[in-house]
């Protein structure tokens, strides 16, 4: 205990004034070391969070596919049950929603003097692929592979990205 209080009393040095040979701290080899396991780490760490950042848009995808469509289904019943004025109803438009934008505004409820309407989406989702509300539309007349919107109705939706998802599928076949 003595030695060390003359130690800390000199500066740190011995009595002959050189450096003790024992000194805390890590040599440049072992920080070299250090930083290279932490280099690979970090190169195996970045494509999984890639793969986790586009498997959580691919489950956004899916989940905005679905609540459009399902808004799509809903605006076809009601139009088969009658509860949507006749006058909404376009003549060839098969019971389907003439765009997007007429499940967000809604559609006016038949003998109803109140003005009531029927609506089917609060919002149009934005495509988590494209971060746009323009989706790809397919109208009922349209063939099941077209790539152009015919414009008599929207019976289904698709995104518009053109790649492929984790599962090897084209994201527009969704």
């Amino acid at each position: 205990m003595r030695h060390v209080k003359q130690l800390a009393l000199a500066g740190g040095r011995g009595s002959s004034g050189a450096m003790p040979t024992s000194e805390a701290g890590y040599t440049f080899v072992e920080l070299l070391v250090v930083s290279t396991i932490i280099v690979i780490l970090a190169s195996a760490v970045m494509p999984l969070a890639k793969v986790t950042a586009t498997r959580q848009r691919e489950a956004e995808l899916r989940r905005d596919l679905r609540e459009i469509r399902t808004a799509i289904d809903k605006y076809k019943d009601a139009a088969d049950l009658g509860l949507i004025s006749p006058l909404e109803l376009k003549i060839g438009n098969e019971g389907y929603p003439a765009s997007l934008e007429t499940l967000v505004e809604g559609v006016a409820v038949p003998n109803d003097a109140t003005g009531r309407k029927l609506k089917f989406l609060r919002r149009i989702p934005v495509d988590p692929m494209t971060h746009s509300n323009e989706w790809g539309l397919r109208s009922y007349q349209d063939e099941p592979a077209a790539t152009r919107w015919g414009g008599q109705n929207v019976f289904d939706v698709y995104t518009r990205f053109e790649g492929t998802g984790l599962d090897g599928s084209k994201y527009r076949d969704w």
